[in-house]
């Protein structure tokens, strides 16, 4: 989730080098060098350019997460709208001990889109003898601020932050040689963003992180009516809106392009043939924006791709796992049966 323009760098290393010497600070905590693998401009140009010369156009959903789009989505968390986040925490606080106990004792904890990590505390208090917590996130700012703060609220625990785009190869830290077991954590409803042939080469790479004995915790949003689930997506205050039209205006700070914010709908709609709410930028008439000095044309009407959110059935959940070498091992959901976390063993 960062900008990668020269000042942010710049700005971003020098966050990144105080990481790096803040395990000598007892008032940190065990916060370990920072291991940046943020990918370079020219990936985010390239993704960009050949995502809006396709039909249907698209941007890569991963851009939408800057530090200013990251903070816009801890926003969206709040809503009452989106109902995603607090009933995901509710069934943490609920069932975290039995979450706990199947992570075990002595674990090395890999959590893949860190965010702000507010999840991950829950999961924290209630686990002993962490061997380290490794948050994996895109957004190197918003990774170092949350990593410091986790380190300083949980001394005993070493802070591993890996800054990655991790939908492409980068490398993981060794687990350290007391780690018993490696647990990924995967919570929101983020799999979901996934297209299901992604979503099982996602799970099927997780499977090879964890390795044997290893496991998955992951939150799983369940298919519902969409009179539920497409506010959650276009709330009334207009701010999931914002967090897509940022990506816009992030591309125009990034790589000079010329998009006219002011030009554009932001829409979320149910899908149900394929189970998914499909979000996009349409534009409101002809028009041309110039992106690294290429001319991308848009009809009226015309879309951008910007986001997926597939929703599942249980079944149809551990068919996909199952697929990717995990097994389902337990699941626990809300009351009303809107979203679960799934407890995943890796198959022998």
């Amino acid at each position: 989730m960062p900008s990668s323009n020269a000042s942010a760098d710049a700005s971003a290393d020098a966050s990144a080098s105080s990481a790096g010497t803040a395990d000598a600070d007892a008032s940190n905590g065990p916060l370990l060098p920072l291991i940046d693998q943020y990918p370079d401009t020219n990936s985010f140009r390239e993704e960009v350019v050949a995502g809006l010369q396709r039909t249907p156009k698209s941007i890569p959903s991963k851009y939408l997460y800057d530090e200013r789009g990251s903070k816009l989505f801890d926003d969206i968390c709040k809503l009452e709208e989106y109902y995603l986040t607090r009933t995901e925490m509710q069934i943490m606080r609920d069932h975290v001990e039995e979450m706990a106990a199947a992570v075990g004792s002595g674990a090395r904890l890999v959590e893949y889109g860190s965010g702000s990590s507010w999840k991950t505390r829950i999961l924290l208090d209630a686990l002993t003898d962490v061997a380290t917590y490794v948050p994996i996130d895109i957004s190197r700012d918003h990774l170092l601020e949350a990593s410091r703060d986790l380190a300083t609220d949980h001394p005993s625990i070493p802070v591993q932050p890996v800054c990655a785009d991790y939908t492409t190869d980068f490398a993981l830290p060794d687990p350290p040689p007391s780690a018993a077991r490696t647990v990924v954590y995967y919570p929101g409803s983020t799999i979901g963003n996934f297209r299901p042939e992604q979503a099982h080469q996602f799970l099927a790479h997780v499977a090879q992180i964890a390795g044997p004995g290893g496991g998955l915790i992951i939150g799983v949003d369940l298919r519902k009516s969409p009179d539920v689930l497409v506010p959650a997506y276009d709330d009334s205050e207009g701010i999931t809106a914002e967090f897509n039209y940022n990506v816009l205006d992030r591309i125009n700070r990034e790589i000079g392009a010329t998009f006219d914010l002011d030009r554009f709908d932001y829409t979320a709609e149910w899908d149900p043939d394929r189970s998914c709410i499909d979000m996009q930028l349409v534009s409101r008439d002809d028009q041309q924006v110039q992106v690294d000095g290429v001319e991308v044309s848009f009809e009226a009407g015309e879309a951008i791709h910007t986001e997926y959110s597939f929703k599942y059935t249980l079944d149809a959940f551990a068919q996909l796992a199952g697929r990717a070498g995990l097994e389902v091992d337990t699941v626990w959901t809300d009351a009303d049966d809107r979203f679960s976390i799934q407890y995943c063993t890796v198959r022998s």
